[in-house]
């Protein structure tokens, strides 16, 4: 072989290598907007041995669910992957345009989840856990047991009930209440509806914008009831051990989590494979097991002790009540002036 051609075949290996290399060492990186709770117990059950699976990185962006809905909104839906968010902002989501219906086909995990759970959308992203709104109630204070959404305007509950406020996840759902009350649809009639709200007043003694301050309204006896979402339930018993979840003859409001794809995903395939995987049986009865989530999947078993404080088997999510977040979004902004009007600010 001549030095010349010697010297070319070098050449050309050296540049093959060098467009080459780069290739082999790079890494996907998977974005997650979260609220980044429970980091420890997540990182050791879902993003540890997902790293492992993808051969991946992960990076997130975290906050409440209308700060990282309204980055999303700005980006048009870039900059993030896979998204979870509470079923009424995402449902705001899917109403702005940011987000691209899923693949099915893709998550073969779908196929073990609740109905409930796998399409709650429209074609949109799954549900990984459910959750509910409720009453809670201490049950040696309140003689006759709470077993309908009416017996929170029950005289005997006078100056003793705490409500979400109309900002947080089950606020409205105390309006739509109030139109049952009041034997109307709240979407049709929010005159109505209001004056049932207007009416369960006097029995309020406060309404609450985060779980910690319910709680304390409950460990201080300044009240014996509330609209509770069930995840705050340990904590309730943990400071008053006699305070029970209602069994509501109407049945409980059912609230989803649900995680997406925004439609400028730049790892679409990779989310799917995320999703995929938090849909497992594995990795879901661990997140039901270590207390992080409720699960969606039907064949995760979980002792009395684990399941008392989840929304948990086909009983239970079968007679859970389902919201049209469609309407409630569109009916929202209204309602907290009225509620404002009723409660103040």
């Amino acid at each position: 072989m001549s030095r010349f051609v010697a010297t070319t075949l070098a050449l050309c290996l050296a540049a093959t290598a060098a467009f080459a290399t780069p290739a082999f060492a790079q890494t996907k990186t998977l974005t997650i907007s979260w609220w980044g709770f429970n980091g420890e117990k997540l990182e050791s059950i879902v993003l540890a041995p997902f790293r492992e699976q993808c051969g991946c990185e992960i990076q997130f962006e975290t906050g409440n669910n209308g700060e990282r809905l309204n980055k999303l909104q700005i980006r048009n839906g870039a900059g993030v992957d896979v998204a979870y968010f509470s079923d009424s902002f995402s449902q705001q989501g899917i109403d702005l345009g940011v987000f691209q219906k899923i693949d099915p086909s893709k998550i073969p995990n779908l196929e073990g989840i609740y109905d409930l759970a796998k399409d709650p959308q429209g074609g949109y992203g799954p549900a990984y856990t459910i959750g509910r709104v409720g009453v809670v109630y201490d049950s040696e204070k309140i003689a006759s047991p709470i077993t309908s959404w009416n017996d929170l305007w029950r005289d005997d509950l006078a100056s003793s009930l705490s409500l979400p406020g109309i900002t947080t996840t089950a606020g409205p759902m105390v309006v739509m209440k109030a139109g049952d009350h009041e034997g109307v649809d709240a979407f049709e009639n929010a005159d109505a509806a209001f004056a049932g709200v207007e009416a369960l007043k006097p029995n309020v003694v406060k309404n609450y914008n985060t779980g910690s301050e319910m709680i304390n309204l409950f460990s201080t006896g300044e009240i014996t009831a509330a609209i509770a979402q069930d995840f705050t339930l340990g904590q309730i018993q943990a400071a008053v051990p006699s305070v029970v979840w209602a069994d509501l003859e109407e049945g409980s409001i059912a609230t989803l989590n649900t995680v997406n794809i925004p439609k400028g995903a730049a790892e679409p395939e990779l989310a799917h494979e995320f999703i995929n995987f938090i849909l497992s049986p594995e990795i879901q009865q661990q997140l039901a097991e270590q207390g992080v989530d409720a699960p969606v999947v039907k064949s995760v078993t979980l002792t009395p002790e684990q399941a008392s404080l989840w929304t948990y088997g086909a009983d239970v999510i079968d007679g859970l009540q389902r919201i049209d977040y469609a309407k409630m979004n569109a009916a929202k902004g209204g309602w907290v002036d009225r509620w404002n009007e009723i409660f103040g600010m």
